[in-house]
Order: C-alpha cells, then sequence, then structure tokens
C-alpha cells in the first residue's frame, strides 16, 4: 500500500490553504466565480477577493473560538458564503459539516448531535428551523452565525434581521465578516491528512453516515478533475448542482480551483434559461445529471441549440442509448459518463478525456485508482460476469478516510486488503471498459438525490397508526426515480393516503416525500418473514 500511495500521491503535504496561497500569487486578478442568483443577479470574484472574503470569514470563526478539528454545521444555498466556509474554516484547521437545504428538523438534529458541531452558519430562510433544533437539545453552544443577511433579495432576510435584533443568541455572519479584517489574524499548523469536511452520504442502514474527508482527499479532487476533463486555466465550468454535494465541490468547484480556471455557479437550474446562460457565460464544460438530459430534450427546439462553446458534459450515471443519442445530435456535445460516489473522492471509472469511449460504459478505472469486480465470496469475477464494484486507492488520500465516529460501518466497507466495498453492481469487458447494472441495495436515485429506503420506513412507522412500511423506487421519466410507500396499517386503525403524505412532509426533508402511496392488507414475505420488497410495485 505505501508503494500505491507513492505512486498515486499527487498532492504531497499540500493544504487548502497553501492551494489558496498559491492561486493568488499566480493568478490573483483573473476571474474566479461568477454566481448567477435566482433572481438573476451575477456577481463576480477575482482569485484574489474572493480569498480575502474568505479569510475574513476564518476570522470570524477564530473571534468565535473555534478550534482546530473543531465541527461547523453550514446550511446555506448554494452560494459564494458556502465557498467561503468551507475554506474559511479549512484555512484554519477546523472542519466543515454541510447539510442539505431540505434537512428538517429531525434530520438536522441528527447530524449536529452526531458530530458535536460547535455552532452553525445558516441560511436566513433556515432560521425557524435552527430555533426549533436548539430548543430540541445541547447543539450548537457557540451560537448560530445568520449569512446573506446583507442581500434584500435573499429569502426570509427581512424575518432574519428582525429576530438578530430580539435574539442576542443569533450572530449576524454578513456583518461579522465585513468587519473582519481582510487577511488571517491567525496561521495554525496544517497537513494535508487533517480532516476538512465531513459530507453525510444516504446509506442502507437506517440513519446516513459522515464521510470524512481530508485536504489531501479534497485537492486530490480537483487534479483527478483537471485530468479527467482535461481542463485547462483558460476553460469556464458553468455548474447548477447544489453547493452540499460532492458533485458541485468535487467535480466542480475543486477541479477549478486546482487548475485557476474560472467557475460559473448558477443557484437554480432551470431548462429554460440553462442553454442561453451556457452562452452568455461562455461556458466550455459543464455536468449534467438524467433529470437535467430529460427537461432540456423536452424544451421546444430552436435554432441555436447548437450554438455554445461546450466541448464536454460530465455525466452521471446512464440514459438509454436512444436519449444519448438523441441529446447529443440536438445539442453538439458528447456526454462524458461516469462513476463514483463521495466515499471514493473522484469518479473512479471514467470516459477517457482523450481517444475513444464505449457507451453504456461508465469508463475505466482512472488516475490513482484500482477498480475490480467480485462474487460474494470475494473473489474475482471473470469478464462480463456481474458482481460488487470495489474500489482500491489510499485512504485519506484518493478515497475517504474514514465515516466519522463510525468505526463499524468503516470496517464494513473496507475488505481486509483495503478495498472499498461500494455494494454497487457491475461488469468489466474483456478489454477493461465498465459497465454499471444497478445501485445499491434500498437506495433510491431521484434527480441526483441518494435515498435510503429503510430510513424513510423506519420515519413512516413512527405514526401511530402504521404498523409497517415499504418503500421502493419506481420508475420516473424525468428524475430517474420516484418513492413509491406501501403502508400497513396498524390492527384496528385505519389511514388514508393523504394522511401518510402529510406525516412524510412534516417529518422528512422534500426530495425524500413519496410520490406514491398504496395502503395494503399484508406484504408478500420471505421464508424469514423478511418483506419481499421485489413482488412490491
Amino acid at each position: 500500500m505505501e508503494k500505491v500511495r507513492r505512486l498515486t500521491d499527487i498532492v504531497g503535504n499540500e493544504t487548502v490553504r497553501s492551494l489558496w496561497d498559491g492561486l493568488v500569487a499566480a493568478c490573483g486578478e483573473r476571474e474566479f466565480l461568477l454566481f448567477r442568483d435566482r433572481t438573476g443577479s451575477t456577481s463576480t470574484y477575482t482569485y484574489r477577493a474572493f480569498n480575502e472574503e474568505i479569510d475574513r470569514a476564518a476570522n470570524v470563526f477564530l473571534s468565535m473560538g473555534v478550534a482546530a478539528g473543531e465541527r461547523v454545521a453550514v446550511q446555506l444555498c448554494t452560494c459564494p458564503e458556502f465557498m467561503m466556509c468551507l475554506f474559511g474554516l479549512a484555512k484554519i484547521g477546523a472542519v466543515m459539516v454541510p447539510m442539505n437545504e431540505q434537512y428538517l428538523v429531525e434530520e438536522a438534529a441528527f447530524v449536529l448531535e452526531r458530530t458535536e458541531a460547535s455552532c452553525a452558519v445558516v441560511e436566513p430562510k433556515f432560521l425557524d428551523l435552527y430555533r426549533a433544533v436548539r430548543d430540541s437539545g445541547p447543539y450548537c453552544p457557540k451560537g448560530v452565525l445568520v449569512a446573506r443577511t446583507h442581500d434584500d433579495k435573499v429569502e426570509g432576510v427581512e424575518e432574519a434581521r428582525a429576530a438578530l435584533e430580539r435574539d442576542g443568541s443569533l450572530r449576524d455572519f454578513s456583518r461579522l465578516r465585513a468587519e473582519a479584517a481582510a487577511e488571517l489574524d491567525e496561521v495554525r499548523p496544517l497537513s494535508a491528512d487533517d480532516p476538512a469536511e465531513i459530507i453525510f452520504t444516504s446509506g442502507t442502514t437506517s440513519r446516513p453516515k459522515g464521510v470524512v474527508l481530508t485536504h489531501a482527499n479534497i485537492l486530490f479532487s480537483g487534479l483527478y478533475g483537471d485530468w479527467e476533463v482535461a481542463l485547462t486555466k483558460n476553460d469556464r465550468l458553468l455548474t447548477t448542482m447544489p453547493a452540499c454535494h460532492s458533485n458541485f465541490q468535487l467535480a466542480a468547484l475543486m477541479p477549478v480551483l486546482t487548475v485557476g480556471a474560472t467557475l460559473i455557479v448558477v443557484e437554480k437550474y432551470s431548462a429554460s434559461r440553462f442553454w442561453s446562460q451556457i452562452r452568455e457565460f461562455k461556458a466550455t464544460v459543464t455536468q449534467c445529471v438524467a433529470m437535467m438530459l430529460r427537461t432540456l430534450m423536452l424544451q421546444p427546439a430552436s435554432p441555436d441549440d447548437r450554438n455554445h462553446e461546450l466541448r464536454e458534459i460530465l455525466y452521471f450515471l446512464p440514459v438509454s442509448d436512444a436519449e444519448k443519442e438523441a441529446f447529443e445530435q440536438r445539442f453538439g456535445v458528447s456526454l462524458m459518463n461516469t462513476y463514483g460516489s463521495t466515499e471514493s473522492i473522484g469518479w473512479v471509472l471514467t470516459d477517457p478525456p482523450t481517444g475513444a469511449r464505449r457507451w453504456p460504459s461508465v469508463g475505466r478505472a482512472g488516475l490513482g485508482y484500482e477498480v475490480r469486480i467480485t462474487r460474494e465470496d470475494g473473489t474475482q469475477a471473470d469478464p462480463g460476469e456481474v458482481g460488487e464494484i470495489q474500489v482500491r486507492g489510499v485512504r485519506g488520500r484518493t478515497i475517504m478516510k474514514e465515516y466519522f465516529n463510525d468505526p463499524e460501518a468503516t470496517a464494513r466497507t473496507f475488505t481486509e486488503d483495503g478495498w472499498l466495498k461500494t455494494g454497487d453492481k457491475g461488469y468489466v469487458d474483456e478489454d477493461g471498459w465498465f459497465f454499471f447494472v444497478d445501485r445499491k441495495v434500498n437506495m433510491i436515485k431521484r434527480a441526483g438525490e441518494n435515498i435510503s429506503t429503510t430510513e424513510l420506513e423506519n420515519v413512516l412507522a413512527g405514526h401511530p397508526r402504521i404498523a409497517e412500511a415499504a418503500v421502493i423506487g419506481v420508475a420516473d421519466p424525468i428524475r430517474d426515480q420516484a418513492v413509491k410507500a406501501f403502508v400497513l396499517p396498524a390492527a384496528g386503525a385505519r389511514i388514508t393516503e393523504e394522511e401518510v403524505l402529510a406525516y412524510c412532509e412534516e417529518h422528512m426533508a422534500g426530495f425524500k416525500v413519496p410520490s406514491y402511496v398504496e395502503i395494503v392488507d399484508s406484504f408478500p414475505r420471505t421464508c424469514s418473514m423478511k418483506i419481499e420488497k421485489k413482488l412490491l410495485q
């Protein structure tokens, strides 16, 4: 393994702080970020100007007594402040915990408790959520910072300003940043092996797990992305992905940074405006999930459909051959197919940056990775034989370090000889091209969001009139999969589909709420009394 590390260690002891120091020195006046908010306004930052904003954010955290290694939760929409927090915390050795912007009280409280986050930075519209969280337990002992209060266009900003006047436990992050120095007040020792972020990702268990990413992990993702897309400083990468997702951070933001290119962030995806934004910002690379591809194809054809400068679209998991061919023919740009996960850091399987591709293959093993297909007994599968996709890299460098405070889950995820078990099914052909077959058991992929059916079933079972529930994914022509819940009422009880949906809307994030509910009298079961989900439709 040490030999593997030496061969793949393209990061060395670089950290987020030293990366930004180098960027400011090399290309400080170059355009780093263009941010298009949901109202249509655009903000622009050079590398030097954004680094100053990062240092201001870091100094706010220092003034609050945030220590090295301490966790700070951040629940913001996609915005510059999200990136300021990510890099500002990393520069002082603290650890950011990004929160999905659709989390409700129970989900947010779980992550805050799990990570023992000392404070939180929140969007104005999430302020009521954090008040409820604060009232339910000893969360965020160093306080709650309300961001984006300087912007009149941000949802909930007037209410947040009023709350800041009344509630002394809240702090105005925008005001504190404006008052802070534009250079770091304290330069702490940092190592590439230090944790920088914990991203919670849904799993097959009832609760999400926190993936620990080091400075080296984050920097590797950037260098890997540069290789994968042949990115140069002249590229302009446009993304509409949510900032809390690894798709945004590891496949867009970091590759732009490590090569000194330009990032265009569109806060809210719109199929009707997407191509005009691509043209307006002169984007050369973008990202796309199946939902986006399908909604773009539903737009009226235009003579400008092929009038753009895109050379590559990073694409995550397959659509049908007919859909791909129709999209590429209409818009005149190819889809680069990839496969990976937050745990694997990079898209470990990818189409090559140059040369032939083999659709619907998700590509070959990329820089710094080994990938294999195994049978249930752990032996290597033959070419063409479907088995589990497993990945080998260097923990804390090219793959995740661990699951936060969960050694048992970490141990279950790795084989004795260090292979990361994805649980996903696939096969490899004679020429080394890999093909994705199916997602992890009990996982639903909905418009780019991973949803654990076990988690939803446990939430449903908490209803006093529900005895048991089973959740499955069903085909959705736009969003990959929709969520369907089968509900068995408690003995002697009655419950309607409308009541089930109302309960879900109250207890889970919007993207997890079922699209369909069916009340059943019984479930088909195996001999061990487990629900036989394959018989549910």
